[in-house]
């Protein structure tokens, strides 16, 4: 899903409303992918605790109940999961997400159903912290070698790396295609059609 939008538009709501300085969307979007605790130490590292927990509570009623900023999935997203479906390929999400933003995100998206497991940092750890991969490989019974991360932030693919995963990078993401290369991708795509043509081919 392309919630880049809407998660900025909605740090920049909280922060206006937790009187902190509302970041442009290039600097509040660097952190999408982390955990929301991590990602509100990284926008306001000199925040007081106090002001990061009103901040990722007023956050979150912004992304749930408040912000008017439409998710839309990507391109060919539910073509993809899909046809990898039918194939017999597992799905899981490893997500920065909250359980609540994550189950928001598929009962919007309707996509859920496609999944056979999903893991937030509520049940696990934050990107870059690889238990998210970890608890999904032990609990599909699916040995390393035959696992693939697919990702469009540094954050994704650093965790990949922390187990020796392959790792797929997408760059329509909020991370530029320079910066996930340092962590050796198997391929780059800019888009879901021409990843979906990648993977068909190689299970």
């Amino acid at each position: 899903m392309n919630s880049e939008a809407r998660i900025v538009a909605s740090i920049q709501a909280a922060a206006e409303r937790c009187g902190l300085p509302v970041l442009p969307a290039h600097e509040a979007k660097q952190i999408i992918g982390l955990s929301l605790d991590k990602a509100m130490l990284g926008l306001y590292p000199d925040a007081t605790e106090a002001q990061l927990q009103a901040m990722a509570q007023s956050y979150t009623q912004s992304f749930l109940h408040e912000c008017e900023v439409a998710m839309e999935s990507f391109e060919g997203a539910e073509a993809m999961l899909f046809s990898l479906k039918n194939i017999g390929v597992k799905l899981a999400i490893a997500t920065g997400k909250s359980r609540r933003g994550l189950d928001e995100v598929l009962k919007e998206c309707g996509f859920g159903p496609y999944f056979d497991i999903t893991r937030t940092p509520v049940e696990s750890a934050s990107k870059p912290d690889p238990l998210m991969l970890q608890q999904i490989l032990e609990e599909l019974e699916v040995e390393l070698e035959h696992a693939l991360m697919v990702g469009d932030t540094t954050f994704d693919m650093e965790m990949a790396h922390n187990i020796n995963m392959d790792r797929v990078a997408l760059t329509h993401g909020v991370h530029e295609a320079e910066a996930l290369q340092v962590f050796n991708p198997l391929a780059t795509f800019e888009n879901l059609h021409q990843l979906h043509a990648w993977l068909v081919q190689r299970v």
